[in-house]
This record gives structure tokens, C-alpha cells and sequence, in this order.
């Protein structure tokens, strides 16, 4: 190991353990996901997933309501193939970690993620904030009648009401769609009182999600982002790990935790 090698793994150990401090002193704990903690698992992001047969359609034809009603079944069949891919991967050690932190304590961590794979839950997480929907859920398209039961949708592609012709869709969030309403308000409010937030693998780059962490740095939470490569967020930061949730995760909550840690 060269002098520079070793210098960065001694700065990261370093950094590490100020982290897990910062955990073991914390009351309120908000943790905002992205693509990176997935990708960690082997799950392709949106536009990755768009290979082969799939790279010909935009990603605003595979992921909005007009894209969908013009060719529902096409669309319906891209997210069948996006369930099939996340379906043969598996949570990785930073999804775990996270899920036996919870359990230790509940009530004191909030769960946010920007992923629509399900993994946190699949790996033990409960009440995660799906800011962006979950991929496996099945909701109407329009609003829907008495006559529209999802357990009872008529097969097809894509399923629909036997009765109202009602279109059955992907319950995730669409380009020009809000997100959950409930669900984005407790995340803020969980930004707004916590005292350490950990924002991992996301870029920072899509809005109004990415916007947490400057609320929590506005009301003096500290800010730990983990992220092997630089992000948007960085300079809300108050301390950045140069690695993966993967890495991270285990280590910091565990140390952060005697009971974890014992």
C-alpha cells in the first residue's frame, strides 16, 4: 500500500468513527436513500434498465400518464420487465444494517427512500417513506368507481376493471406527477426535527426529495453523506464519506450502538 493509500484509508477510518459518534449522540435520526444503495445490490437505475428492445423508447414514453395511455400495454410490459430485474437481486449489507438499527430502535430513525424497489422493506425496514412510489403496488389509473377492486382487476396487459374498462398502473411516481402527499409531508417534518441526517447514494439532483437535506442542515442537524462519487448536496454537508452504504452502513450504525456493537 502506497503512502497516498494509506493516508486516504486512515482519513476514511477516521471519518467513520466521527460518524458513528454522531449516531451513538443522536435523538432523531432521518436516513434519505438513493439509487446508489440499490445499485450497490445490483438493481440497474431507470435509464440503465433501458437496454436493448427498451433503449428505442424515452424515459418520459416508459414514465408518464400520456406515455401510458398512448401505449399502456407497451409501458406495462417495461415494468414487468423492471419487476423481473429487481426481483432476482437481493438486499445488501447497508439495507440490513439499516433494518436492524431500526428494530433496536424504533421511533428514533426515519426511513426515507427515493427507491421504488423495495429492498429496505424486503431486507426488514417497516414504515419506510416511499417518496417515489413502490414498484410492485398496483393503483388505478383514473379515479375509481365502486366497481374498481384491484384484488379483482381482469388480467391483461395491463390489468383493468371488468366493468369500467379502468386502466390498473404502476403505483410509482410519473414525470409531472406529485409526490405522495402524506408521505413527503412526514418526511419534511422528520427533516425539520431531526438532529443527524445520513443521505446515501443519491446525487442530489431530483427535487422535491434532494431538498431534505438542506432542511435538515437549515435547522442545525448535522448532515453525513456517503457517496463513493461527488453530489449536489455535498456542500450541505458536515462530514462526506467517500464510500458505498454497503461499506458504511454496518460499521457506523453498529459502532454507533453498544448494543450493536457488543
Amino acid at each position: 500500500m502506497t503512502h497516498e493509500e494509506l493516508t486516504e484509508q486512515t482519513e476514511q477510518e477516521e471519518s467513520l468513527a466521527v460518524a458513528a459518534q454522531w449516531v451513538a449522540a443522536a435523538k432523531n435520526i432521518v436516513v434519505l436513500t438513493g439509487a446508489g444503495i440499490s445499485a450497490e445490490s445490483g438493481v440497474p437505475t431507470f435509464r440503465d434498465a433501458q437496454t436493448g428492445f427498451w433503449s428505442q423508447y424515452r424515459p418520459e414514453d416508459m414514465a408518464s400518464q400520456a406515455g401510458y395511455r398512448a401505449n399502456p400495454s407497451m409501458v406495462w410490459r417495461w415494468y414487468e420487465y423492471r419487476r423481473a430485474l429487481v426481483a432476482k437481486v437481493q438486499p445488501n449489507a447497508g439495507h440490513h444494517a439499516l433494518a436492524v438499527f431500526g428494530h433496536a430502535h424504533p421511533g428514533q430513525i426515519t426511513l426515507v427512500t427515493q427507491n421504488v424497489d423495495g429492498l429496505h422493506q424486503r431486507a426488514g425496514s417497516t414504515d419506510v417513506l416511499c417518496l417515489h412510489g413502490e414498484l410492485n403496488k398496483q393503483v388505478w389509473l383514473d379515479k375509481p368507481r365502486d366497481c374498481c377492486h384491484i384484488e379483482s382487476a381482469e388480467a391483461g396487459e395491463p390489468p383493468h376493471c371488468s366493468v369500467c374498462g379502468n386502466l390498473v398502473r404502476p403505483g410509482v411516481v410519473w414525470f409531472g406527477e406529485a409526490l405522495p402527499y402524506r408521505t413527503f409531508e412526514r418526511a419534511q417534518q422528520a427533516a425539520e426535527q431531526c438532529d443527524l441526517m445520513l443521505v446515501l447514494g443519491t446525487a442530489g439532483a431530483v427535487y422535491p426529495a434532494a431538498g431534505l437535506a438542506r432542511v435538515a442542515a437549515r435547522v442545525g442537524a448535522k448532515v453525513v453523506i456517503v457517496n463513493p462519487a461527488p453530489s449536489e448536496l455535498d456542500d450541505a454537508a458536515d462530514l462526506i464519506l467517500r464510500c458505498s452504504a454497503s461499506v458504511a452502513l454496518p460499521w457506523i450504525l453498529a459502532s454507533g450502538d453498544t448494543r450493536l456493537a457488543a
